[in-house]
């Protein structure tokens, strides 16, 4: 007689296992974005979305913080975004963000920076303690491959002289 394998159970064994082996209890799998409406706001207000260096504009589209909340493999993850465009440097944004980031209360993790892949624009990441737990500020450049994944199509001022986009996020993973 064949010995006959129910798809449910192995499911379920392979999240018990994962569970296990990660540290993550079962209910942390299926975590969702319910209750995190407050957070959401809190990081949409921060101030660092809305320094931005003289000459900086919001492009069409990208007025607003774009802020809300999703949930992937019981990862938790609420942020906000702000996009930019500028007509100045690469190196003139980023001046600009070291200094509003330092005064703003963010610091530089600590370890070696994170060295960009061959073909990318150096990024900045920050954090610091917001709400009792720590947020991450990234400041990154959006390329045509960023921008090939968004909802509008983007407009000149975002695929000439320096497009960018401030990210803030606060993350619940389950880390055991």
């Amino acid at each position: 007689m064949p010995i006959r394998i129910r798809p449910t159970a192995l499911l379920l064994s392979a999240v018990l296992a994962a569970g296990s082996l990660t540290g993550c209890s079962a209910f942390d799998l299926f975590a969702d974005c319910e209750g995190t409406e407050e957070r959401v706001r809190e990081l949409e207000s921060l101030a660092i979305l809305g320094s931005r260096p003289v000459g900086a504009t919001s492009p069409v589209h990208y007025e607003n913080v774009d802020a809300g909340c999703w949930s992937d493999s019981g990862d938790v993850v609420v942020y906000a975004d702000r996009t930019y465009a500028f007509p100045g440097t690469r190196a003139e944004v980023l001046r600009h963000y070291r200094t509003a980031a330092e005064r703003d209360g963010w610091h530089v993790p600590p370890g070696p920076a994170p060295v960009p892949p061959p073909g990318q624009a150096e990024s900045l990441c920050f954090t610091r303690a917001e709400g009792g737990e720590e947020v991450r500020l990234d400041v990154y450049f959006l390329t045509a491959e960023n921008l090939a994944h968004e909802e509008h199509e983007p407009g000149p001022e975002l695929t000439s002289g320096s497009a960018y986009r401030l990210s803030v996020t606060s993350a619940d993973v389950c880390s055991g």
